[in-house]
């Protein structure tokens, strides 16, 4: 196994300790028993804890970019829209789990102040992403009017995604969808209103 293979092993192995026993379970011990390796075999690839977690954290939000980047094109701005927003809330038991994980990653800002850039670069990103979806949906961007529509959507995706991860597994999330096709229908329809040229 060559070494960026490795790294992704004890990282997704970091995300299963979070999981099963949370946060302040993750040690470089227990994250190398559950990788199935010898910690000093950790040690040469991840020196500290801290080192460990901040590259699952990266791991985390690369993985996130890659889907994003894979998801299919779309004739309709709105449906594609859609199925980008889809990709980043925890709808199913998988993104429930990543979205778990990310938290908890997060939450430890305090102690490994590497996850502050993690944690802003995240936020940066996801803010990027309104933006381009509001230009896609509105034809214009850089505007005071599209940037009120991109951060709108922005705190829309990230409360809703706070909220469904507070929802019972098994609990309907088709009303999330709901708000959020109808949002990207009042960014579309405000488009003209706001003065915004389509």
């Amino acid at each position: 196994m060559d070494r960026d293979a490795r790294k992704a092993q004890l990282a997704e192995a970091v995300w299963q300790v979070i999981l099963d026993q949370g946060i302040s379970a993750v040690s470089v011990r227990t994250v190398a028993e559950r990788a199935g390796v010898v910690v000093g075999s950790l040690r040469h690839v991840f020196p500290t804890r801290s080192e460990l977690v901040q590259f699952s954290a990266e791991l985390m939000m690369e993985r996130v970019t890659e889907r994003l980047l894979a998801t299919a094109p779309h004739d309709d701005p709105r449906e594609y829209a859609l199925a980008i927003i889809k990709s980043v809330l925890p709808l199913d038991p998988d993104s429930r789990a990543e979205y778990e994980v990310n938290l908890a990653l997060l939450a430890e800002r305090a102690a490994v102040p590497g996850l502050q850039q993690v944690s802003l670069d995240a936020h940066r990103q996801l803010a990027g992403l309104c933006a381009r979806l509001v230009e896609m949906l509105t034809g214009q961007a850089g505007t005071p009017d599209a940037a009120s529509l991109a951060r709108r959507l922005h705190a829309l995706i990230d409360g809703l995604a706070f909220h469904l991860f507070h929802q019972p597994v098994d609990s309907d999330v088709t009303w999330a969808l709901y708000f959020i096709q109808d949002e990207l229908a009042t960014i579309a329809g405000e488009a003209s209103t706001c003065g915004i040229s389509r």
